[in-house]
């Protein structure tokens, strides 16, 4: 009777699809807090998140919902959300005196001129440094005036 096994299970979140450990390790071994860029069909969401040992914590937080209250009245997923999104986040990053950060799109296949790249525009333009291509970036059109309301505040 055989008493080893010869097959190791994998981690569950690697199993479900959600987790790359080895990029993940990647990133945390940069020392810098890395921007969360996750954009479904109805939003988009934002997050600058600092690894601690216990687990990792969430400094900024922004969600294409909380646009409404900067007089934002288009679908909260499409590329001009994302973008107004990602300069909100960049901006409350500000506030909190965070200046640059790492990029994690998830195991999103990196589309140039996609939704995620919009966010990314958006930090940059609010101010943030990260690594990224010019030619990856997308053009956004017709967000003066929500930039101006978000300015306001932050």
């Amino acid at each position: 009777m055989a008493n080893k096994t010869t097959y190791k299970l994998k981690f569950k979140r690697r199993r479900q699809g959600k987790t790359d450990y080895a990029k993940r390790l990647k990133l945390l071994k940069g020392k810098k807090p890395r921007v969360v860029i996750r954009v479904m069909s109805n939003s988009a969401v934002v997050q600058i998140i600092k690894y601690v040992p216990k687990g990792d914590e969430v400094l900024v937080n922004s969600s294409s919902l909380e646009l409404k209250k900067y007089k934002y009245k288009g679908h909260k997923g499409n590329k001009k959300a994302a973008y107004l999104t990602g300069y909100l986040c960049g901006k409350k990053a500000i506030k909190k005196g965070l200046t640059e950060v790492n990029p994690d799109i998830g195991l999103r296949t990196p589309v140039h001129k996609s939704n995620v790249f919009a966010a990314i525009k958006g930090l940059l333009d609010a101010g943030i440094k990260m690594n990224y291509e010019e030619e990856a970036l997308p053009e956004v059109k017709e967000v003066e005036e929500i930039k101006k309301e978000i300015d306001k505040k932050y």
